[in-house]
């Protein structure tokens, strides 16, 4: 029945919500579980749009509008966020499992083996998703194909090339072992490295903010009390009577700008 309700979502956000779901690893159906919540979406805001539209006079099918779309997008931010913290923790993990898989290898273990033996509890769900990729190795899928399906169920680009590396190396037939210690020792570097450009940006971030929260009020306060001191300075000088204003190398004249209006700027 939910089913139905997919049909007034583009066909591209209905893909986009099927690839969250399964980089979030949620075992239900994506149309299934869309259709509920468009479903679930506008009885909620049915139901809470009374409060706005009596209490604060707002009109109720815009206030029952406004609420389905704040919830939609709230579940689609957190199946955002879930699928990143998912990658994040994946890509941190990597290094020590080509690492493990590795040392399986050069002590004698076939492909497969050194691979399934080289999950560890610790893994968290990458641990769930080697299991799944030995299921599917033991129901007869080459081992090639069930890689690139496990670089499919994770949102990371890190995984997916190194993945393509293995798989290569797998079909060549090449010295396996090395190949997964360089790409560890390259994904340790490029982490160390992203660690100094995200640290660079963040001092750069608080700075920016110091300015914007501090500096500029700072300098605002002090520009406002300059314009009053010049102000009250002018119109206390008087000149000599015999001097004329032509005969001064510069002119003194009004201030034109108003005190309110600097405080107004400066707000």
């Amino acid at each position: 029945m939910y089913k139905i309700f997919t049909k007034i979502i583009p066909k591209r956000f209905r893909e986009e919500y099927v690839d969250l779901l399964k980089y979030s690893n949620i075992k239900i159906d994506a149309e299934t579980l869309l259709g509920f919540l468009i479903f679930f979406g506008f009885g909620l805001g049915l139901g809470l749009a009374f409060f706005p539209a009596f209490v604060y006079k707002i009109n109720y099918f815009l206030s029952a509008f406004t609420i389905f779309i704040a919830l939609e997008i709230l579940i689609f931010t957190w199946l955002n966020l879930k699928a990143d913290k998912k990658s994040r923790f994946v890509e941190n993990i990597l290094p020590d499992f080509l690492q493990l898989m590795s040392s399986n290898l050069r002590a004698g273990m076939t492909t497969d083996r050194a691979l399934l033996l080289s999950a560890r509890e610790e893994f968290g769900p990458f641990q769930e998703e080697i299991n799944r990729l030995g299921k599917e190795i033991s129901t007869g899928k080459e081992i090639d194909k069930a890689l690139i399906d496990l670089s499919h169920r994770i949102k990371s680009d890190k995984l997916e090339k190194t993945v393509l590396l293995l798989v290569n190396g797998i079909r060549s037939g090449g010295e396996l072992a090395d190949l997964l210690d360089q790409t560890a020792s390259n994904l340790m570097s490029q982490k160390v490295v992203e660690e100094k450009v995200r640290s660079n940006v963040l001092l750069y971030v608080i700075f920016i903010f110091v300015a914007i929260c501090f500096g500029a009020p700072l300098l605002f306060g002090l520009s406002t009390y300059l314009v009053e001191v010049f102000a009250k300075n002018l119109a206390s000088v008087e000149l000599p009577a015999d001097v004329s204003a032509a005969q001064l190398p510069f002119a003194i004249t009004k201030i034109s700008i108003s005190i309110s209006f600097i405080k107004n700027y400066a707000i």
